[in-house]
């Protein structure tokens, strides 16, 4: 079967096993009159999934041309106040939240080690890095604050499909994502003041309640309409991926067109340290479970992708909020955004050419 309906998800911080569109299949096959004989009429819910699931795996190439488009016309998206950014956020939060199920933190519990494990490389491999590159590289202050920011956020929007396309465990992705979303209230504010804080004060307090009501709440609160209002949600549940889809590109681009006249000036120097932020992620998120804890090849290669992904969006909103002063802390995230995609779209490609792994 086709292993997005089992769980691949395009939007990270905000994922579960079932994806909504897999969902809307699901819930049309049982509520509609009894489907014809011929199986050469798929319904059109199973047409829905198949556009939806390739428009999705092109993510990368939406992304490059909405960054593209962004830095050569900024008037097109520099409009958006924080404001907006930040509902835009919350509403991408909303969406997976929507497709979200008690059920799904059960499966946690079923499969603890190795989520626990992703868990531990998401908020460890790439905050770590980020502190170290900055402090060998002497990165500026508000440049290493950048860094250390975007590597202490949660899993990035496009983790699930890469670990589809690289013949990884798309489920134990989905459920990595989840997880780490869910943790990000706690773990973002607290490893940036530990890590950021050695360069100025940092807001610890400011920065969770930002990431409580960017991340928290709307995940929550799509997870509770899913579970009590499943009828009004199965209503909408159809189009979600494809809104879903445009807000990751929408902020995906206005980073770019916002700080377009930094990125025009310091943006070269950052990309050195966001490709070895990154780089490295993937390199230690794979590593680290298959040769300090031997685990198969498709464990490991969702765990890299899942440490090397971070969520860029989140990252940048946190930036512009709490640094609101300072352009430059919010550059590595707008990098991030593009460079971080297809570094994690042409490692995807890599494995998927060595085949597929059991």
């Amino acid at each position: 079967s086709n292993p997005l309906r089992r769980g691949a998800r395009f939007f990270a911080p905000r994922a579960t096993r079932r994806p909504a569109w897999a969902v809307a299949s699901a819930s049309a096959s049982a509520s509609a009159s009894p489907p014809p004989s011929s199986p050469s009429s798929p319904s059109s819910a199973s047409q829905l999934e198949k556009l939806s699931n390739g428009v999705q795996l092109l993510f990368p190439v939406w992304a490059l041309l909405s960054a593209t488009t962004a830095y050569n016309f900024p008037g097109s998206l520099n409009w958006m106040t924080t404001a907006q950014f930040e509902q835009g956020v919350g509403l991408l939060m909303l969406s997976m939240g929507l497709s979200l199920t008690l059920d799904d933190f059960r499966q946690c519990l079923k499969q603890p080690i190795p989520i626990l494990l992703g868990f531990v490389c998401q908020y460890s491999v790439l905050p770590i890095l980020a502190f170290t590159i900055s402090r060998l590289m002497s990165l500026p202050p508000s440049v290493a604050i950048g860094m250390i920011l975007l590597g202490s956020c949660p899993g990035g929007q496009a983790s699930n499909v890469a670990t589809f396309v690289a013949h990884g465990n798309v489920s134990l992705s989905v459920l990595m994502t989840t997880v780490s979303t869910m943790g990000a209230a706690v773990m973002t504010p607290l490893l940036s003041m530990l890590l950021a804080g050695r360069y100025v004060p940092i807001n610890g307090v400011g920065l969770a309640l930002s990431t409580v009501q960017l991340v928290l709440i709307p995940t929550l609160l799509g997870l509770t309409l899913n579970e009590y209002a499943r009828k009004q949600v199965d209503v909408i549940r159809p189009i979600m991926p494809f809104v879903a889809l445009f807000l990751t590109v929408v902020l995906c681009a206005v980073p770019v067109a916002q700080v377009q006249p930094v990125l025009a000036v310091s943006g070269a120097a950052v990309i050195l340290p966001v490709v070895l932020l990154h780089g490295f992620g993937y390199l230690l998120g794979y590593l680290l479970p298959k040769a300090a804890f031997g685990m198969d090849e498709k464990t490991s290669r969702t765990v890299s992708i899942e440490t090397g992904m971070q969520s860029a969006a989140l990252a940048y909103g946190l930036s512009v909020k709490h640094f609101a002063s300072d352009a430059l802390v919010s550059v590595p995230a707008s990098v991030s955004i593009v460079i971080m995609v297809w570094m994690g779209a042409a490692l995807a490609a890599f494995w998927r050419m060595q085949g597929d792994v059991h």
